[in-house]
Order: C-alpha cells, then structure tokens, then sequence
C-alpha cells in the first residue's frame, strides 16, 4: 500500500466577462474537474491558491470555492504578474492535496481559453 504524500495540481479557466457570477461558475466548474480527474474526496484538499489577471475584480474565486464546498480548506486569492501578450480573463489555481497518486499521475486540468496554456495536459 503506497502511504500518502502532499501534491500540488494546477489548473486554469478564463471567464467571458468579470462578473461574480462568471467567476464562480467558472471557478466551481474547475474544481469539480479537477477533483474527479485526480479521483479525489473533500478531506483530501489541504489548500487551493488562487490567481487572477488585472482584469478580473468583480469577486474572489476563494468565494466561489467556499460555496462549492472548499469551506474547510486554506484559501487564498492573488494579482498575477502582468507580463505582456499574456493570456487575459484567467483565474489560475494550484491545489495542494493529500494523495497515494504519483506525481505523473496527477492531471493538471485547463479548460476554456486556458488550454492552450499547457500542451503536456490530458484536458
């Protein structure tokens, strides 16, 4: 039986406009992929850090992850650098977990206009 360790899975979504509502559907909608191509429960979350773009200001994605169940885990939200030409409208994550998985096993998840940030992910 391999013993658990902490790993960290990366993850990103752009919203259409910066709204509250498209930042939580959108932020809700990350999790959940991320939780089920990594197979994880709720206890197994340690912390989420959240990112956004200049442009987004409307609402916390920390909010959005309290409402979709994330209530027990360490949240925090963060301003990304804004390098030029960079991908606008992106809410990026990275979510500690406590898990079995290697790490060539953890799926790193980009949906939306974030995919094309990483060509070595599955989605």
């Amino acid at each position: 039986m391999a013993s658990e360790t902490v790993r960290a899975i990366r993850g990103a979504t752009t919203v259409v406009a910066d709204t509250p509502e498209q930042i939580a559907e959108r932020t809700i909608e990350l999790l959940a992929a991320i939780v089920e191509a990594n197979e994880l429960v709720h206890d197994q979350v340690i912390s989420i850090l959240f990112t956004v773009t200049e442009d987004i200001s409307s609402a916390f994605p920390a909010t959005a992850a309290r409402l979709g169940g994330f209530d027990d885990a360490a949240l925090m939200c963060a301003r990304e650098i804004p390098v030029p030409g960079s991908l606008a409208h992106c809410i990026r994550l990275m979510m500690h977990v406590s898990t079995e998985r290697e790490r060539s096993q953890i799926e790193n998840v980009y949906l939306h206009g974030a995919q094309g940030l990483r060509d070595d992910t599955k989605r």
